[in-house]
């Protein structure tokens, strides 16, 4: 069975946002670590990101354009760091960190709609 491309992309793309998350802020919690190794893990971590989020957006472009690839990727990267705020690091999301998230989906929105225009 084979995944469509738009679902393929997206179940790349967040599984390339959680392995960035953690590398960007899982070190958040190991404040005592020195920075030199956190940075090396870090780097570490990033590679499997980069090893999904590189085939995301060649698959997912053509079907998206690179525009809406970003968008789609601000998006799942706010899901998931919020999650990972909350159960990892122990971090209320609170009403206005809602708000403001709720206004770049809003303009997420806008990158999608079709205001019958030419591209």
């Amino acid at each position: 069975m084979s995944i469509p491309a738009p679902i393929l992309t997206i179940l790349l793309l967040v599984a390339s946002n959680v392995f960035m998350t953690f590398a960007w802020y899982g070190h958040l919690k190991f404040k005592s670590t020195a920075l030199i190794t956190v940075i090396l893990v870090s780097w570490g971590i990033a590679f499997f990101e980069y090893c999904l989020q590189v085939p995301a957006n060649r698959i997912g472009h053509g079907y998206f354009n690179a525009v809406q690839l970003k968008t789609i990727q601000e998006v799942i990267t706010l899901t998931v760091f919020a999650g990972f705020s909350v159960m990892y690091l122990g971090e209320p999301i609170r009403w206005n960190h809602l708000v403001g998230f709720a206004l770049i989906i809003a303009g997420a929105w806008f990158v999608f709609a079709q205001f019958g225009g030419s591209e």
